[in-house]
Protein backbone atom coordinates (compact mmCIF):
# COMPACT_ATOMS: atom_id res chain seq x y z
CA UNK A 1 0.00 0.00 0.00
CA UNK A 2 1.22 3.60 -0.71
CA UNK A 3 1.75 5.72 2.35
CA UNK A 4 0.14 8.73 0.70
CA UNK A 5 -2.98 8.69 3.26
CA UNK A 6 -6.07 9.83 2.06
CA UNK A 7 -7.89 10.26 5.68
CA UNK A 8 -5.34 10.50 8.15
CA UNK A 9 -6.96 12.32 10.47
CA UNK A 10 -9.23 9.59 11.44
CA UNK A 11 -8.06 6.87 12.67
CA UNK A 12 -9.58 3.36 11.05
CA UNK A 13 -9.64 5.53 7.80
CA UNK A 14 -5.74 6.63 8.28
CA UNK A 15 -4.39 3.32 6.03
CA UNK A 16 -6.48 4.36 2.46
CA UNK A 17 -4.30 5.61 0.67
CA UNK A 18 -4.69 8.38 -2.33
CA UNK A 19 -3.39 5.96 -4.91
CA UNK A 20 -5.18 3.14 -3.94
CA UNK A 21 -8.37 5.38 -3.79
CA UNK A 22 -8.26 6.21 -7.21
CA UNK A 23 -6.81 2.81 -9.07
CA UNK A 24 -9.79 1.66 -7.69
CA UNK A 25 -11.99 3.38 -10.04
CA UNK A 26 -10.20 3.34 -12.56
CA UNK A 27 -10.88 -0.85 -12.51
CA UNK A 28 -14.20 0.05 -11.76
CA UNK A 29 -14.21 2.12 -15.11
CA UNK A 30 -12.73 -0.72 -17.23
CA UNK A 31 -15.42 -2.77 -15.45
CA UNK A 32 -18.48 -0.73 -16.86
CA UNK A 33 -16.79 -0.28 -19.58
CA UNK A 34 -16.51 -4.01 -20.75
CA UNK A 35 -19.97 -3.96 -20.20
CA UNK A 36 -20.98 -1.23 -22.27
CA UNK A 37 -18.77 -3.01 -24.86
CA UNK A 38 -19.95 -6.47 -24.68
CA UNK A 39 -23.44 -4.45 -25.36
CA UNK A 40 -22.47 -3.14 -28.30
CA UNK A 41 -20.65 -5.93 -29.68
CA UNK A 42 -23.96 -7.84 -29.50
CA UNK A 43 -26.24 -5.25 -31.24
CA UNK A 44 -23.61 -5.08 -34.26
CA UNK A 45 -23.30 -9.05 -34.09
CA UNK A 46 -26.69 -9.93 -34.04
CA UNK A 47 -29.11 -8.15 -36.13
CA UNK A 48 -31.99 -10.24 -36.19
CA UNK A 49 -35.50 -8.96 -35.06
CA UNK A 50 -36.17 -12.23 -32.77
CA UNK A 51 -32.94 -11.76 -31.08
CA UNK A 52 -33.36 -7.77 -30.65
CA UNK A 53 -36.83 -8.79 -29.25
CA UNK A 54 -36.30 -12.00 -27.12
CA UNK A 55 -33.01 -12.68 -26.79
CA UNK A 56 -30.95 -9.30 -26.00
CA UNK A 57 -33.44 -7.83 -23.20
CA UNK A 58 -32.25 -10.92 -21.04
CA UNK A 59 -28.48 -10.86 -22.05
CA UNK A 60 -28.62 -7.39 -21.28
CA UNK A 61 -30.03 -7.58 -17.74
CA UNK A 62 -27.45 -10.46 -17.26
CA UNK A 63 -24.34 -8.16 -18.28
CA UNK A 64 -25.87 -5.45 -15.72
CA UNK A 65 -25.76 -7.57 -13.36
CA UNK A 66 -22.72 -9.11 -13.43
CA UNK A 67 -21.16 -5.52 -13.86
CA UNK A 68 -22.81 -4.07 -11.19
CA UNK A 69 -22.32 -7.25 -8.44
CA UNK A 70 -19.02 -7.49 -9.90
CA UNK A 71 -17.95 -3.83 -8.92
CA UNK A 72 -19.52 -4.46 -5.43
CA UNK A 73 -17.64 -7.81 -4.90
CA UNK A 74 -14.39 -6.15 -6.62
CA UNK A 75 -14.50 -3.34 -4.00
CA UNK A 76 -14.71 -6.23 -1.19
CA UNK A 77 -11.81 -7.91 -2.61
CA UNK A 78 -9.63 -4.76 -3.32
CA UNK A 79 -9.80 -3.79 0.38
CA UNK A 80 -10.47 -6.72 1.96
CA UNK A 81 -6.98 -6.05 3.87
CA UNK A 82 -8.13 -2.44 4.83
CA UNK A 83 -8.78 -2.55 8.69
CA UNK A 84 -11.69 0.72 7.78
CA UNK A 85 -13.82 -2.27 5.96
CA UNK A 86 -14.22 -4.24 9.05
CA UNK A 87 -14.13 -1.19 11.78
CA UNK A 88 -17.12 -1.65 13.82
CA UNK A 89 -19.35 1.10 14.06
CA UNK A 90 -21.45 0.07 16.87
CA UNK A 91 -22.02 -3.15 18.55
CA UNK A 92 -26.18 -4.04 19.03
CA UNK A 93 -27.33 -7.67 20.68
CA UNK A 94 -23.67 -9.09 19.30
CA UNK A 95 -23.44 -8.01 15.96
CA UNK A 96 -20.75 -5.53 14.87
CA UNK A 97 -21.77 -3.51 12.34
CA UNK A 98 -19.16 -2.50 9.64
CA UNK A 99 -18.94 -1.51 6.36
CA UNK A 100 -18.69 -4.81 5.65
CA UNK A 101 -21.58 -5.88 6.74
CA UNK A 102 -23.44 -2.83 5.15
CA UNK A 103 -22.36 -3.42 2.12
CA UNK A 104 -23.36 -7.31 1.93
CA UNK A 105 -26.83 -6.33 3.45
CA UNK A 106 -27.24 -3.82 0.58
CA UNK A 107 -26.27 -6.43 -1.54
CA UNK A 108 -28.66 -8.57 -0.54
CA UNK A 109 -31.46 -6.33 -0.23
CA UNK A 110 -30.99 -5.16 -4.09
CA UNK A 111 -30.55 -8.43 -5.27
CA UNK A 112 -33.63 -9.78 -3.73
CA UNK A 113 -35.28 -6.64 -5.85
CA UNK A 114 -33.91 -7.80 -8.91
CA UNK A 115 -34.26 -11.44 -8.49
CA UNK A 116 -37.98 -10.81 -8.21
CA UNK A 117 -38.21 -8.24 -11.11
CA UNK A 118 -36.74 -11.09 -13.72
CA UNK A 119 -38.89 -13.43 -12.38
CA UNK A 120 -42.23 -11.40 -12.99
CA UNK A 121 -40.63 -10.52 -16.54
CA UNK A 122 -38.88 -13.86 -17.59
CA UNK A 123 -40.51 -16.33 -15.61
CA UNK A 124 -44.28 -15.40 -14.28
CA UNK A 125 -45.13 -14.91 -18.03
CA UNK A 126 -44.94 -19.07 -18.54
CA UNK A 127 -47.47 -19.78 -15.29
CA UNK A 128 -50.01 -16.86 -16.38
CA UNK A 129 -50.05 -18.47 -20.36
CA UNK A 130 -50.03 -22.13 -18.85
CA UNK A 131 -53.12 -21.90 -16.16
CA UNK A 132 -54.83 -18.90 -18.63
CA UNK A 133 -54.19 -16.56 -16.07
CA UNK A 134 -55.20 -12.33 -18.09
CA UNK A 135 -52.45 -9.54 -18.81
CA UNK A 136 -54.50 -7.23 -15.80
CA UNK A 137 -54.17 -10.29 -12.86
CA UNK A 138 -50.76 -11.24 -13.80
CA UNK A 139 -49.51 -7.75 -13.58
CA UNK A 140 -51.39 -7.55 -10.13
CA UNK A 141 -49.90 -10.43 -8.85
CA UNK A 142 -46.68 -9.32 -9.82
CA UNK A 143 -46.70 -5.88 -8.21
CA UNK A 144 -47.98 -7.42 -4.73
CA UNK A 145 -44.80 -9.98 -5.35
CA UNK A 146 -42.45 -7.15 -5.72
CA UNK A 147 -43.57 -5.26 -3.06
CA UNK A 148 -44.01 -8.33 -0.35
CA UNK A 149 -40.12 -9.55 -0.93
CA UNK A 150 -38.86 -6.02 -0.94
CA UNK A 151 -40.95 -5.73 2.28
CA UNK A 152 -39.28 -8.48 3.97
CA UNK A 153 -36.02 -8.00 2.51
CA UNK A 154 -35.73 -4.49 3.92
CA UNK A 155 -37.12 -5.35 7.07
CA UNK A 156 -34.58 -9.03 7.29
CA UNK A 157 -31.61 -5.91 5.96
CA UNK A 158 -32.68 -3.65 8.95
CA UNK A 159 -32.59 -6.32 11.21
CA UNK A 160 -29.40 -7.56 10.58
CA UNK A 161 -27.64 -4.09 11.19
CA UNK A 162 -28.83 -3.82 14.16
CA UNK A 163 -32.01 -1.44 13.77
CA UNK A 164 -34.58 -1.71 16.36
CA UNK A 165 -38.25 -2.14 13.76
CA UNK A 166 -40.40 -1.46 16.96
CA UNK A 167 -38.57 1.76 17.93
CA UNK A 168 -38.66 2.74 13.93
CA UNK A 169 -42.32 2.21 14.40
CA UNK A 170 -42.59 4.50 17.13
CA UNK A 171 -40.43 6.98 15.44
CA UNK A 172 -42.04 7.27 12.28
CA UNK A 173 -45.59 7.13 14.22
CA UNK A 174 -44.75 10.27 16.37
CA UNK A 175 -43.48 11.44 13.16
CA UNK A 176 -46.94 10.70 11.20
CA UNK A 177 -48.73 12.85 13.31
CA UNK A 178 -46.63 16.05 12.77
CA UNK A 179 -46.56 15.32 8.98
CA UNK A 180 -49.61 13.40 8.55
CA UNK A 181 -51.31 16.55 6.81
CA UNK A 182 -47.94 17.27 4.18
CA UNK A 183 -48.27 13.75 3.55
CA UNK A 184 -52.10 12.99 3.24
CA UNK A 185 -52.21 13.28 -1.03
CA UNK A 186 -49.23 10.60 -0.80
CA UNK A 187 -51.65 8.43 1.38
CA UNK A 188 -54.53 8.54 -0.50
CA UNK A 189 -52.19 7.83 -3.79
CA UNK A 190 -51.16 5.06 -2.30
CA UNK A 191 -54.37 3.77 -1.14
CA UNK A 192 -55.98 4.37 -4.40
CA UNK A 193 -53.16 2.50 -5.89
CA UNK A 194 -54.45 -0.41 -3.47
CA UNK A 195 -58.34 0.13 -4.92
CA UNK A 196 -57.06 -0.33 -8.51
CA UNK A 197 -54.93 -3.19 -8.28
CA UNK A 198 -57.43 -4.76 -6.20
CA UNK A 199 -61.13 -4.12 -8.07
CA UNK A 200 -59.55 -3.62 -11.37
CA UNK A 201 -61.71 -0.75 -12.62
CA UNK A 202 -59.35 -0.10 -15.28
CA UNK A 203 -56.68 -2.44 -16.57
CA UNK A 204 -53.21 -2.43 -18.25
CA UNK A 205 -53.69 -2.10 -21.96
CA UNK A 206 -56.92 0.04 -21.23
CA UNK A 207 -57.91 3.23 -23.55
CA UNK A 208 -59.23 5.99 -20.93
CA UNK A 209 -59.50 9.62 -21.81
CA UNK A 210 -57.73 11.87 -19.27
CA UNK A 211 -58.36 15.59 -19.66
CA UNK A 212 -59.60 14.98 -23.52
CA UNK A 213 -56.34 13.51 -23.76
CA UNK A 214 -56.90 9.58 -25.09
CA UNK A 215 -53.92 7.62 -24.35
CA UNK A 216 -53.13 3.75 -22.83
CA UNK A 217 -52.44 2.59 -19.74
CA UNK A 218 -49.05 1.00 -19.63
CA UNK A 219 -48.12 0.98 -15.94
CA UNK A 220 -50.17 0.84 -12.99
CA UNK A 221 -48.36 1.42 -9.40
CA UNK A 222 -49.30 2.28 -5.93
CA UNK A 223 -48.76 5.68 -6.38
CA UNK A 224 -49.42 6.68 -9.73
CA UNK A 225 -50.63 5.14 -12.85
CA UNK A 226 -48.92 5.82 -16.35
CA UNK A 227 -50.66 6.40 -19.34
CA UNK A 228 -49.12 6.49 -22.85
CA UNK A 229 -50.90 9.18 -25.35
CA UNK A 230 -50.86 9.38 -29.24
CA UNK A 231 -49.34 13.16 -29.28
CA UNK A 232 -49.35 14.06 -25.87
CA UNK A 233 -45.88 11.63 -24.30
CA UNK A 234 -46.15 9.98 -20.88
CA UNK A 235 -48.71 11.27 -18.46
CA UNK A 236 -48.29 10.24 -14.90
CA UNK A 237 -51.59 10.68 -13.04
CA UNK A 238 -51.81 10.33 -9.36
CA UNK A 239 -54.05 7.47 -8.22
CA UNK A 240 -56.35 9.57 -6.58
CA UNK A 241 -57.56 11.35 -9.46
CA UNK A 242 -59.40 7.94 -11.22
CA UNK A 243 -61.47 7.46 -7.73
CA UNK A 244 -62.35 10.99 -7.46
CA UNK A 245 -62.93 12.37 -10.79
CA UNK A 246 -65.18 10.80 -13.66
CA UNK A 247 -63.07 9.27 -16.29
CA UNK A 248 -64.16 7.98 -19.27
CA UNK A 249 -62.97 4.12 -20.26
CA UNK A 250 -62.69 3.86 -24.02
CA UNK A 251 -61.60 0.32 -24.24
CA UNK A 252 -65.56 -1.19 -24.41
CA UNK A 253 -66.88 1.94 -26.28
CA UNK A 254 -66.89 2.63 -29.88
CA UNK A 255 -64.31 5.08 -30.75
CA UNK A 256 -65.53 7.68 -33.10
CA UNK A 257 -64.07 10.70 -34.97
CA UNK A 258 -65.96 13.78 -34.55
CA UNK A 259 -65.95 17.00 -36.30
CA UNK A 260 -68.00 20.04 -35.28
CA UNK A 261 -69.67 22.17 -37.64
CA UNK A 262 -71.13 25.66 -37.43
CA UNK A 263 -72.96 27.17 -40.30
CA UNK A 264 -74.65 30.75 -40.06
CA UNK A 265 -78.34 31.34 -40.38
CA UNK A 266 -80.15 31.63 -43.68
CA UNK A 267 -77.57 28.07 -45.42
CA UNK A 268 -80.64 25.28 -46.54
CA UNK A 269 -79.84 22.41 -43.44
CA UNK A 270 -80.80 19.80 -45.26
CA UNK A 271 -78.09 20.51 -48.14
CA UNK A 272 -75.70 21.32 -45.49
CA UNK A 273 -76.28 17.74 -44.37
CA UNK A 274 -75.88 16.24 -47.51
CA UNK A 275 -73.00 18.22 -48.43
CA UNK A 276 -71.22 16.91 -45.03
CA UNK A 277 -72.11 12.86 -45.43
CA UNK A 278 -70.59 13.67 -48.99
CA UNK A 279 -67.35 14.91 -47.59
CA UNK A 280 -67.45 11.90 -44.65
CA UNK A 281 -68.07 9.77 -47.40
CA UNK A 282 -65.12 10.38 -49.85
CA UNK A 283 -62.34 10.77 -47.40
CA UNK A 284 -63.50 7.48 -45.50
CA UNK A 285 -61.65 5.44 -49.17
CA UNK A 286 -58.68 7.15 -48.26
CA UNK A 287 -58.28 5.81 -45.06
CA UNK A 288 -56.89 2.11 -44.78
CA UNK A 289 -58.98 -0.45 -42.05
CA UNK A 290 -61.45 1.97 -41.70
CA UNK A 291 -64.59 -0.13 -40.70
CA UNK A 292 -67.60 -0.49 -43.17
CA UNK A 293 -69.79 1.50 -41.33
CA UNK A 294 -71.47 4.57 -42.98
CA UNK A 295 -71.02 8.11 -41.73
CA UNK A 296 -73.81 9.42 -39.48
CA UNK A 297 -74.36 13.64 -39.73
CA UNK A 298 -77.22 14.98 -37.45
CA UNK A 299 -78.33 18.26 -36.80
CA UNK A 300 -77.85 19.07 -33.19
CA UNK A 301 -78.18 22.77 -32.14
CA UNK A 302 -79.44 25.80 -32.32
CA UNK A 303 -77.21 29.06 -31.18
CA UNK A 304 -77.97 32.97 -31.31
CA UNK A 305 -75.24 33.29 -33.71
CA UNK A 306 -75.40 29.17 -35.87
CA UNK A 307 -76.63 26.35 -36.89
CA UNK A 308 -74.67 23.34 -35.09
CA UNK A 309 -73.65 19.96 -36.95
CA UNK A 310 -71.73 16.82 -36.35
CA UNK A 311 -70.49 14.41 -38.15
CA UNK A 312 -69.06 11.17 -36.86
CA UNK A 313 -67.25 7.84 -38.54
CA UNK A 314 -66.47 5.12 -36.78
CA UNK A 315 -62.75 4.51 -36.49
CA UNK A 316 -60.46 1.80 -34.52
CA UNK A 317 -58.47 3.92 -32.62
CA UNK A 318 -56.72 7.42 -31.92
CA UNK A 319 -54.45 7.53 -34.68
CA UNK A 320 -57.16 6.84 -37.15
CA UNK A 321 -59.55 9.35 -35.46
CA UNK A 322 -57.30 12.06 -35.85
CA UNK A 323 -56.11 11.19 -39.47
CA UNK A 324 -59.88 11.12 -40.12
CA UNK A 325 -60.79 14.29 -38.64
CA UNK A 326 -57.76 16.17 -40.13
CA UNK A 327 -59.49 14.77 -43.86
CA UNK A 328 -62.66 15.55 -43.20
CA UNK A 329 -62.09 19.13 -41.87
CA UNK A 330 -60.19 20.16 -45.14
CA UNK A 331 -63.00 18.35 -47.19
CA UNK A 332 -65.67 20.08 -45.91
CA UNK A 333 -63.83 23.27 -46.20
CA UNK A 334 -63.76 22.81 -49.59
CA UNK A 335 -67.41 21.86 -50.29
CA UNK A 336 -68.22 24.60 -48.65
CA UNK A 337 -66.44 27.29 -50.88
CA UNK A 338 -68.27 25.30 -54.02
CA UNK A 339 -71.35 25.48 -52.50
CA UNK A 340 -71.71 28.92 -51.39
CA UNK A 341 -72.23 27.71 -47.43
CA UNK A 342 -71.22 30.37 -44.74
CA UNK A 343 -70.00 29.30 -41.53
CA UNK A 344 -70.80 31.12 -38.50
CA UNK A 345 -69.52 34.46 -37.44
CA UNK A 346 -68.44 34.16 -33.93
CA UNK A 347 -68.22 37.96 -32.31
CA UNK A 348 -63.76 38.17 -31.36
CA UNK A 349 -62.88 39.64 -28.33
CA UNK A 350 -60.08 42.45 -28.44
CA UNK A 351 -57.40 42.17 -25.48
CA UNK A 352 -57.68 45.69 -23.66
Amino acid sequence: MDNTQLFDGIEFLKTLSLIDFLMFFIYLSLIFALRTFLVFLLQKSFTSKRFKERIFPFVEDLLNWLAIYGAIFFFLFYFSEEQWLFYPFYETDGIQVSVFLIVVVAIAVSFAGRLVRALNRYVMPFFYAQFDVDATTGYTINRLLYYIVMFIALALGFTTVGLDLTALGVIFSVLGIGIGFGIRNIAANFVSGIIILFERPMKVGELVEIDKNIGQITKITLRSTVIETLKNGTLIVPNQYFIEQIVKNRSSAKLFARVVVSVAYGNDTQKVEHLLLEAAVAEMQFVPGIPNEPPDVRFINFRDSSLDFIVEVRVVDVEMKEQLESRIRHAIADIFIKNDIKLAEYPVTKEI
